[in-house]
């Protein structure tokens, strides 16, 4: 079976047919697309971003991200996390909110500020 996908890894978007089967992938100008046109078949992942309520701040608000991109099928029950956590001010631009979120290894780190008030 053939996949065709977009390259998201540079500006250039090649566009890649990737088969599935054999995992040979034509269509790439690099071998970052080769590896994403791979990696996109085998075993996806995503980055999550979100937001998290922040108590005793002006701010209601920060803006979290997972430190590095999570298992596609993980998404969901990582967000629940995040929604399910409130966090205390001071915070500051990648703080470590959730360790090891879900036990994948990957952390939820703050991606803005929030002080206290």
């Amino acid at each position: 079976m053939t996949k065709n996908l977009i390259c998201i890894n540079c500006p250039r978007g090649c566009n890649l047919e990737v088969d599935t089967e054999t995992l040979t992938v034509k269509g790439n100008s690099c071998i970052k697309g080769k590896d994403y046109g791979i990696s996109e078949v085998t075993h996806p992942k995503r980055m999550v971003t979100s937001t998290m309520p922040v108590l005793n701040s002006k701010k209601i608000l920060v803006s979290v991200k997972t430190s590095s991109p999570i298992n596609k099928e993980d998404i969901f029950n990582v967000i629940k996390e995040i929604n399910k956590k409130k966090v205390s001010a001071p915070i500051k631009i990648g703080d470590i909110l959730i360790s090891n979120v879900c036990n994948s290894g990957i952390n939820i780190v703050a991606t803005s500020n929030a002080e206290e008030k």
